[in-house]
């Protein structure tokens, strides 16, 4: 089947053939899926947040009160370290489990490491390959460590950070680099002892909003939601200038990590034949290779 067929099949309903394009643009497929696809855009929400905050409650929530609008929403479940798809967030696919048997809700994992460009790459694509089959948000939850949520910053609108009521979680998220890309504070759980004192911190770190939630109980969903659209509405061509500005700087570092010239200059430098200026000049092609 070439690349039109798998897009007509996946329009049709095949499941399998979705499964098919997906794979194939987070690998060296990307390319010739991209180039048979119309430009098309779908609306991204970033979750984010450390393990045990409950994110992925949080998005089967989400998806909930998406699918009672009418909407077609789908699931990346990003692991930024498993080289397999399913990887350490098969368990969080299982808490989705309630939305598995709707045709209008896709729950996908996307193990950026061994797959071309990484996370960076990766997940455009992909939103753009579910976007083409008519999935009207794209819900994508990272796990909350590393250079994987200033990547989905750059793609997300808004960045939802999630946390739990706890002594110095607020301190901890802010040292991790959480609190920088958030756009949405979400202190879940909000029914344990410490969630005021944890909104309060927050308060003093950030001044996104702060929402609480009880996403089991489906406490708190309505104002979330509503604070997702507000922040939708309150977009402006000056932000969404900023999120391609920070997504093209985000592909470029992908593909300069990957220069295969790297590793070789690293060593000259390292061994004082070559100074880094020069090294840098040379990945980015800015002076001829001298001998």
């Amino acid at each position: 089947m070439n690349i039109l067929e798998t897009v007509a099949a996946a329009r049709a309903g095949s499941l399998r053939a979705v499964g098919r394009l997906l794979s194939q643009v987070e690998g060296a497929g990307r390319d010739q899926v991209l180039a048979a696809l119309e430009p098309a855009t779908a609306r991204v929400i970033g979750v984010t947040g450390p393990p045990g905050a409950g994110k992925s409650t949080t998005i089967g929530a989400l998806v909930g009160a998406y699918r009672e609008r009418g909407l077609r929403v789908a699931v990346l479940a990003v692991d930024p370290s498993s080289p397999y798809s399913g990887g350490a967030l098969l368990g969080d696919r299982i808490r989705m489990a309630s939305h598995t048997n709707d045709p209008d809700v896709l729950i996908r994992s996307l193990a950026a490491r061994g797959h071309l460009g990484g996370l960076a790459a990766a997940v455009p694509a992909a939103v753009r390959v579910l976007a083409n089959l008519a999935y009207d948000l794209v819900l994508v939850e990272t796990v909350g460590v590393g250079q994987s949520e200033i990547e989905i910053a750059a793609v997300a609108d808004p960045t939802i950070v999630v946390l739990t009521p706890g002594a110095g979680d607020a301190v901890q998220a802010a040292k991790a680099g959480l609190l920088e890309v958030a756009d949405l504070l979400v202190v879940n759980k909000a029914d344990r002892d410490g969630a005021d004192q944890t909104v309060r911190d927050l308060h003093l770190e950030v001044d996104a909003p702060i929402l609480t939630l009880v996403a089991s109980k489906g406490e708190g969903l309505a104002a979330l939601v509503e604070a997702i659209d507000a922040h939708h509405r309150a977009d402006t061509l000056a932000r969404r200038t900023a999120r391609a500005h920070a997504q093209i700087l985000s592909l470029a570092q992908t593909r300069l990590r990957e220069h295969p010239d790297l590793g070789r200059l690293a060593d000259e430098v390292a061994n004082g034949r070559r100074d880094p200026y020069a090294a840098a000049e040379l990945l980015l092609g800015g002076l001829p290779e001298k001998a």
